[in-house]
């Protein structure tokens, strides 16, 4: 028994558990930011109510609450999507033990909360003002990831394996993959300096990630701050518009204005709701994968991407910015092969993961850092 107690934690073991409570934080803080979104959410309803009573309303005002409306249910279903399939998921692997075991916020009861959160931090439904990639089922599935990544990447059964490879492309989701790749028994190294050279990849993994949640939670937490003051002006909004009659037609000029500048409130409300948190969106997206294969200097196998494209996009966001050599490549390569369940889960073969995927992947993130950084979100 002291000998256990002596045993002292690796410096893998150490960073996998900062990176650990980072995401166990983030969570947290998203959990708070769901609590804030569906108040703002309710906030939005009202005002939209005081709205819809008004006659003679200008036909573009209109139109453009209309829009605004539309793009509120949307992101309010695909909460209540994500709720639903997530409590579907915790019943059908129940039996496995794999929902709800070491992730950050109690997903077995999430409720609708934080799923608002989740949907947020996603970035949902933001047609016309979007600036994420993810809409509709993709949305969820990341969603759905991020929350159950790490129960999945550590082979505890998961969710459907339609959405494992999301999963792994989560942030968590890697960072506890490292955990099971080293802590499994998946691995036997004769050499300790193999062992020591893998070791340093995932170190470096989780010292990335633990960097993104970080300025993650500073990002969550001023999205926070900004929808409580935004919260408050709807709530003036909703009295005042109360005031000002029911007849558009019949309402002073300056009334008119107001009325206007309400309907600027409601757009930049609703963005708060549905814009992404930029750093929990993938580093590496299909998008860049896309691009990776319109470009004409592109060594890698055309009919060898198409293949194994989910594949590819997550192994690129678990390497993003990590510095590999050729001994790295092997080693992780090597090592990656062997976690059998990881490679069911994404849909390839042993046989079919060789070595020039591994370079494949290698080369699309040396494009992606080689591109000019879009400025134009």
């Amino acid at each position: 028994m002291s000998k256990k107690k002596s045993k002292k934690k690796s410096k893998l073991q150490i960073a996998q558990d900062k990176a650990q409570a980072a995401t166990n934080e983030t969570n947290n803080v998203i959990g708070e930011l769901g609590k804030h979104t569906e108040s703002l959410y309710k906030s939005l309803t009202s005002i939209q109510v005081q709205f819809d009573k008004i006659r003679s309303v200008p036909s573009e005002q209109k139109l453009r609450y209309e829009e605004l409306k539309q793009i509120r249910l949307n992101w309010k279903q695909q909460a209540d999507k994500i709720d639903k399939d997530y409590k579907n998921a915790t019943v059908k692997n129940a039996g496995a033990g794999a929902a709800g075991t070491g992730l950050g916020v109690a997903v077995v009861t999430m409720g609708p909360i934080v799923a608002m959160g989740v949907a947020t931090t996603f970035g949902v439904a933001s047609t016309g003002t979007s600036i994420s990639t993810l809409s509709g089922a993709a949305a969820t599935n990341a969603a759905l990831a991020w929350l159950g990544g790490g129960a999945l990447a550590a082979g505890g059964g998961g969710m459907a394996t339609g959405n494992a490879f999301l999963a792994l492309a989560s942030p968590v989701g890697w960072v506890i993959a490292g955990v099971s790749l080293l802590a499994s028994g998946l691995i036997f190294w004769k050499s300790k300096s193999d062992k020591n050279h893998l070791e340093n990849v995932f170190i470096a993994i989780s010292e990335r990630d633990i960097k993104s949640y970080e300025l993650a939670i500073v990002e969550l937490k001023e999205r926070i701050s900004r929808i409580i003051d935004e919260n408050s002006k709807l709530t003036d909004a909703i009295g005042e518009i109360e005031s000002f009659g029911l007849d558009y037609n019949k309402m002073s000029e300056s009334q008119q204005y107001a009325l206007g500048s309400y309907v600027n409130l409601m757009f930049s409300s609703t963005r708060l709701l549905v814009n992404p948190i930029q750093g929990l969106l993938p580093k590496f997206s299909e998008e860049d994968f896309d691009s990776f294969m319109s470009w004409k200097d592109r060594k890698a196998n055309k009919e060898t991407c198409a293949e194994h494209k989910d594949f590819i996009v997550s192994l690129a966001n678990l390497l993003y910015k990590i510095e590999i050599n050729d001994r790295d490549k092997k080693l992780l390569w090597k090592s990656l092969r062997k976690n059998k369940k990881m490679l069911k889960s994404m849909d390839i073969s042993k046989k079919e993961f060789d070595l020039d995927i591994m370079s494949v992947i290698l080369e699309a993130l040396s494009f992606k850092y080689s591109k000019k950084v879009d400025t134009t979100i």
